[in-house]
């Protein structure tokens, strides 16, 4: 009788302790989605592995492409690819009013994410290809055309797009 219910008592051991170790870890990361009260609209500070794509909800463990969006309230939100926050800002009443900070690549410091000018074949973490600059190039478009190709889907996640941009 007791061989019975050896096997049972093994899966209901093994789920408490992976619940367990997944609660602890979970509660040790405080991962930061969202920070309330940046009434001065700058780029607040960010660390690698500490802060929540608001977007995709993945952590954050790459600086090169981050970006953060602020309402009029003070609430910042942050990304790790320049078109999660495209997407993730269209449905909201404050998208024309929100503060955009975007980290260029080219100076490697915060810029108005409206003003800068985006690449359309970086290697994004999200595979969106827009990579923000300071300095125009030649290859780069305005806020306003990366935000149209975005909600387009016209990304490098995009065979065609692709295929056009890159040639394969």
């Amino acid at each position: 009788m007791i061989k019975k219910f050896i096997p049972l008592f093994v899966i209901l051991s093994l789920v408490a302790l992976i619940v367990t170790i997944f609660l602890s870890v979970a509660s040790q990361k405080q991962m930061i989605v969202i920070k309330e009260g940046n009434v001065k609209k700058v780029p607040l500070e960010m660390v690698v592995n500490k802060y929540q794509d608001s977007d995709c909800g993945m952590v954050i463990d790459n600086m090169d492409y981050i970006s953060q969006v602020i309402s009029p309230s003070g609430k910042t939100w942050f990304f790790h690819d320049h078109g999660g926050f495209i997407k993730w800002l269209e449905d909201k009443e404050f998208r024309d009013s929100s503060t955009i900070w975007v980290m260029s690549r080219d100076t490697k410091k915060w810029i108005d994410g409206r003003s800068a000018f985006y690449s359309l074949v970086d290697k994004t973490p999200m595979g969106y290809g827009f990579g923000a600059y300071e300095k125009k190039a030649p290859t780069h478009v305005d806020f306003d055309t990366m935000r149209l190709r975005m909600l387009r889907g016209e990304t490098l996640n995009n065979p065609h797009i692709r295929k056009q941009l890159l040639g394969h």
